[in-house]
């Protein structure tokens, strides 16, 4: 199996992953603002994901940039340099006391994120699919030589 194809199965998993973990983030939010749960219990489901997601995108545009895949790499990298700038200045933290003035935000931010992590989800789709077509060719296609040598 080829490494490329490795790397977009992975990118597969983790970005369907991601999609989960800021769904989740979401449907808590949403529990919260319609009194279904109440703010600590909220804001420690989200505060308990927030750390896996970062880590997750992290490693992943890292992997992005070791197997020098550029285009991901750039469209993933300001996501992660936001990420790592929120955990540096201790933000990446949903606070029980402020949860209800930052709902709003919070939905917003989680929103514009789903969107972003589905965006990936097609590019990373689309990849792999042209990875495994490409590579099944050219096994094909050296499968055709060795026949008829």
């Amino acid at each position: 199996m080829s490494v490329e194809l490795v790397l977009w199965l992975f990118s597969f998993a983790s970005v369907m992953a991601l999609v989960g973990l800021t769904a989740y983030q979401l449907i808590c939010l949403s529990d919260l603002e319609f009194d279904y749960i109440n703010p600590y219990d909220s804001s420690s489901r989200i505060n308990a994901v927030v750390i896996i997601e970062y880590t997750l995108q992290g490693v992943l545009c890292a992997s992005f940039l070791l197997t020098l895949n550029w285009f991901p790499f750039l469209v993933m990298a300001p996501v992660t340099y936001y990420h790592v700038k929120l955990y540096m200045n201790r933000k990446h933290l949903i606070d029980v006391t402020e949860i209800f003035r930052q709902l709003h935000g919070e939905k917003k931010y989680r929103m514009i994120k789903l969107a972003f992590y589905f965006a990936l989800f097609i590019i990373s789709i689309y990849r792999l699919v042209m990875t495994a077509v490409l590579l099944f060719i050219d096994e094909d296609a050296n499968l055709v030589e060795t026949r008829t040598i």
